[in-house]
């Protein structure tokens, strides 16, 4: 009976999402974009903007550029750098003080997810000044403008520069959640390969993994239409071909430039179909331990895969059609196994370990009613999952 109401709910907000104003970025990409951005900001007559990021961007210099650009084009700006992985209702608010404190037009998400989903943060609260964020939590629960909202990604992985979606943490109840409406879409994204130049090893590995479960649960999932498949195929193939190469030769332009374009496809995808149970545990995993988002996904994704069993056969099937590594003679579930093997063979190469460590027997039964909590019954997902079934995964997958 709960998983029909499930699948009902599912059903009447896809049709609801058709009414919905959605839009797409309007995006600045290739190398050097970044130095165009601040001609762009006053052209929209913006005078003062805050800047969102965190204290490894700033010490990288790679805000250098963009303050130049501000100041020669006499842009006010305020910086703030204290946003923490898996961020914060506190950095939220103080984030929104400096927007307030210095008159603030727009705002400038520069930095990996994290940041981004705190800029969010502070556009909601913005255009809902009564409104906490927690009470914000959820589905539509914003719905007014926010103010203009610039999204440099310096990772290629969380696709936040196109996406609906802010995950926000709570510290006092060890709760990671999402704010989900159409107004929280970024309205310009800069996609320049040279802010991703270099990245560390690891982040390149994770935040690659993070982009391909966007678009594996966005293209198996219930919700897709012909555009959402077509982006999803796009961005699994292009991280198929460029994901270990960007990993092993950090100044590789070409990688670097068709990861961030796979990012953005799997966001848009996403954004429109969802992700599924993969993302519900990882954010559980977020918010109890502070498990960084693409490492729990791409540990997490071929158990879950793997779970699924029949009902994503034919699709899996079809992804190992595209990324060449089935034969025409096997059957679906032979190349969805090669597909997931493929998977773990990728994580294993870029040093991804296979279990996720820390993970107390204790705190099993409340991570598993967060993370249904979180999927169910919003998420299209291939199979709606039960508590024990839930609790399984998260003995399979603990250290």
């Amino acid at each position: 009976m709960y998983k029909a109401y499930c699948r009902l709910y599912q059903q009447a907000f896809r049709v609801t999402s058709l009414f919905l104003p959605w839009r797409e970025p309007e995006v600045i990409k290739g190398e050097g974009s970044l130095g165009t951005l601040p001609e762009l900001i006053r052209s929209k007559k913006i005078q003062s903007v805050l800047i969102v990021t965190d204290k490894g961007i700033v010490t990288l210099g790679l805000l250098d550029l963009l303050l130049k650009g501000l100041e020669a084009n006499r842009i006010a700006y305020v910086i703030y750098d204290q946003t923490v992985p898996n961020p914060t209702i506190d950095n939220i608010e103080e984030a929104l003080e400096l927007f307030h404190l210095n008159e603030c037009q727009g705002i400038i998400a520069f930095g990996g997810g994290s940041p981004m989903d705190c800029a969010k943060g502070v556009g909601a609260r913005v255009a809902r000044p009564k409104k906490t964020i927690a009470q914000m939590k959820g589905e539509l629960k914003v719905r007014k403008e926010i103010p203009l909202l610039i999204a440099v990604p310096t990772t290629s992985g969380t696709g936040s520069e196109a996406t609906v979606a802010a995950v926000i943490s709570n510290r006092k109840t060890k709760e990671k959640f999402v704010i989900v409406d159409p107004v929280l879409i970024p309205h310009i994204a800069v996609l320049d390969p040279l802010l991703t130049v270099n990245l560390p090893k690891h982040i390149t590995a994770t935040t690659g993994m993070d982009a391909l479960t966007h678009a594996i649960e966005a293209y198996i999932g219930r919700s897709n239409t012909k555009e959402t498949r077509q982006y999803c195929r796009e961005a699994i193939k292009l991280i198929f071909e460029n994901l270990y190469t960007a990993y092993s030769d950090g100044t590789n332009i070409h990688a670097r430039t068709n990861m961030q374009q796979a990012s953005y496809l799997a966001g848009v995808a996403f954004t429109r179909a969802y992700v599924g149970n993969i993302h519900a545990i990882a954010h559980t995993l977020g918010g109890y331990y502070s498990v960084p988002h693409g490492l729990a996904n791409a540990v997490i994704m071929p158990f879950v895969l793997k779970y699924y069993g029949k009902s994503v056969h034919l699709s899996l099937a079809e992804l190992a059609d595209l990324v060449g590594i089935s034969e025409s003679h096997e059957t679906a579930e032979e190349k969805a196994n090669k597909f997931i093997h493929a998977i773990e063979k990728l994580n294993e190469d870029m040093e991804i370990p296979t279990k996720v460590s820390g993970i107390l027997e204790h705190d099993i039964p409340v991570l598993a009613e967060r993370a249904l909590k979180e999927a169910n019954p919003l998420y299209p997902v291939p199979m709606i999952l039960t508590r024990e079934e839930m609790v399984h995964l998260y003995h399979v997958i603990k250290e």
